[in-house]
């Protein structure tokens, strides 16, 4: 079953469905009015024209080269931390504590080995955003901001319609 099947779909607004919310409207159809709405994004920014604010880089891995410190033990596992995991279970086995915590001071093991590609979240916590917000998650690149001209594109689009309707 494909958990991300609504997520492509990007519903932001009304624009996308035409006359479809209008007419279970006037025709009292409920359950489609409440089925369309439930599918629009929840997310402001969505919907409304923001201006991009820039922000100076004071991330922590930024003051560590800048200071020159060493990088910190890593909370989180990756793919490289089952192999070092591994190989300090081994020296665990052959050599004994003290050697296992040596390899672990020159290099620390991941402090908890959390499920993989579901954001840092927890997996109940991931599975249970809606489509909308798992696909800002997924979004590399932040989205671009909303066109000047967009009362412009709406009226083409309501006109587009209205052809599309005639015809």
């Amino acid at each position: 079953m494909q958990i991300h099947t609504l997520d492509k779909a990007a519903i932001i607004n009304e624009l996308q469905f035409g006359n479809g919310i209008n007419h279970a409207v006037h025709e009292g159809r409920r359950a489609d009015f409440s089925l369309i709405l439930s599918m629009f994004s929840d997310d402001v920014r969505d919907n409304t024209p923001t201006e991009k604010v820039d922000e100076i880089d004071t991330s922590e891995q930024a003051l560590r080269k800048r200071f020159e410190l060493q990088g910190p033990q890593q909370l989180r596992s990756d793919q490289s931390s089952y192999q070092l995991s591994a190989q300090q279970a081994s020296l665990f086995h052959r050599s004994g504590l003290p050697s296992a915590k040596l390899s672990h001071y020159l290099k620390p093991d991941a402090l908890t080995y959390l499920p993989e590609d579901t954001h840092n979240l927890p997996e109940e916590v991931y599975h249970n955003l809606s489509g909308h917000q798992r696909r800002m998650l997924s979004e590399k690149e932040s989205k671009p901001l909303m066109p000047i001209d967009l009362y412009n594109q709406l009226i083409k689009a309501q006109r587009t319609f209205q052809i599309q309707a005639q015809a």
